[in-house]
């Protein structure tokens, strides 16, 4: 039986599925209004009840997007001061080194790529970009909702201002997730025909080797290179504390 490693708890898989559904309406809701001369938006539009029940819909579902961030912060927050998590979604100066790192492996000037711990600079390059953008777009949907409260204490060209930024941030989170997120997610020949960790909550230890190596010689009390080792069948394999069970990993 191959290794896994428990690498999502039911929370995180959860705060996952709510922000696929959410995260899918806004951009259903929102583009159709942005693009509204389309023949799709127009379609759209008119059988969800027209302009007003999609803008309803857009800032309800804003609403809700907007909670499961703010809980996401909190619990981060919570984690790492109460718990003493590892803040390993941090970007660090290694995470542009193993960027030039896989740039050489890719020319064949390195034999492993970059080696990876709990999150590769990949994942931590994606998850910023879209934090940061939903949190614009959090601000600025408030501001695009309440105008008139907004302008009795800031000056109006916030307004147009907020505008242009949710517009044109939301298209560049929807670019990230349409092409960034779902082609490591799905379309990469490394877990096509589908990631499933994050729907599983669990991991197998091959990619374990191959994306997070350092977090596993951290958890099985050996090096990088003597995991390399045992995977090419250089010497025998010894069992691991974790073989055999689910190992929780944060």
């Amino acid at each position: 039986m191959e290794n896994t490693f428990r690498r999502f708890g039911k929370g995180r898989i959860i705060e996952h599925w709510i922000q696929l559904m959410t995260f899918s309406v806004l951009v259903v809701t929102g583009l159709s209004q942005r693009f509204y001369t389309l023949e799709a938006s127009r379609w759209f539009i008119l059988h969800a009840g027209g302009i007003d029940s999609v803008r309803l819909m857009h800032r309800y579902t804003g609403i809700v997007f907007s909670c499961t961030v703010a809980a996401h912060l909190l619990v981060a927050v919570f984690g790492m001061v109460v718990r003493r998590w590892q803040p390993s979604m941090v970007i660090t100066k290694n995470d542009f080194l193993n960027a030039v790192h896989n740039i050489r492996y890719y020319l064949g000037k390195k034999h492993h790529p970059a080696p990876g711990n709990r999150y590769s600079y990949t994942q931590k390059f994606e998850y910023w970009g879209i934090l940061t953008g939903g949190l614009m777009m959090i601000v600025t949907g408030a501001v695009l909702w309440k105008p008139l409260f907004i302008t009795r204490f800031m000056t109006g060209e916030i307004i147009p201002a907020a505008k242009v930024l949710h517009s044109n941030e939301a298209l560049v989170v929807f670019l990230i997730i349409s092409l960034w997120h779902i082609y490591n997610a799905i379309f990469s020949p490394e877990v096509f025909p589908l990631n499933m960790s994050i729907f599983t909550g669990s991991i197998s230890r091959e990619r374990m080797i191959h994306e997070h190596i350092l977090e596993l010689a951290g958890i099985e009390g050996t090096t990088p290179e003597e995991i390399r080792a045992q995977s090419h069948g250089k010497q025998d394999p010894e069992r691991s504390p974790a073989a055999g069970q689910d190992t929780e990993v944060r």
